[in-house]
């Protein structure tokens, strides 16, 4: 490889973009999972069941430091890494959800870009919901269609991956980088 890519894996929640990240894990890329189970785990412990739902702003801006930090961390490795969500998701959901955001969002969407966006789509026979992902599958479909607007809107070109086993797309991902 000659160069260092910064990859996302984006998507709605439950279409196997954490598994898949942990195969690439396995076969040696630096990734970084999915910040939003943290926050959303850590304000459970404070005794806030569903943050976003009833703290979005405040929920948004833990996350969009969180995922700023994942970026700088990942550009400052100078190897390819994988991301599990990225910045841009952060105001895909708040579109979609009809809050309102400051404009350092907006800019964090402008200054941070990616090299390869890996669109993993909603795959019904794979879906679950758990305690930290409250969407039901229309949730979830509705939230996929919104990250694809945000970062196409950004004028990022969407790979999709196939709904295939957990090698073959890690296979399709690895003709990219």
């Amino acid at each position: 490889m000659n160069k260092a890519y910064i990859n996302l894996l984006i998507g709605g929640p439950g279409t196997g973009k954490s598994t898949t990240l942990k195969g690439l894990r396995d076969k040696g890329f630096k990734c970084f999972e999915e910040i939003s189970r943290q926050v959303t785990l850590q304000a459970q412990k404070e005794g806030v069941d569903q943050l976003f739902l009833k703290q979005p702003l405040l929920f948004s801006e833990k996350l969009l430091e969180g995922r700023i930090t994942q970026y700088k961390t990942a550009l400052s490795l100078q190897e390819t890494c994988f991301i599990d969500r990225g910045i841009p998701d952060i105001t895909a959901y708040m579109d979609l959800f009809k809050e309102e955001y400051p404009q350092l969002f907006v800019d964090a969407n402008k200054k941070y870009s990616y090299d390869f966006i890996f669109h993993f789509p909603v795959w019904e026979e794979i879906y679950e919901q758990d305690n930290e992902r409250y969407e039901n599958l229309e949730q979830a479909q509705k939230i996929d269609a919104q990250l694809i607007k945000t970062y196409k809107d950004l004028g990022y070109s969407i790979i999709e991956v196939p709904k295939t086993s957990i090698q073959e797309r890690i296979d399709f991902i690895m003709k990219y980088i």
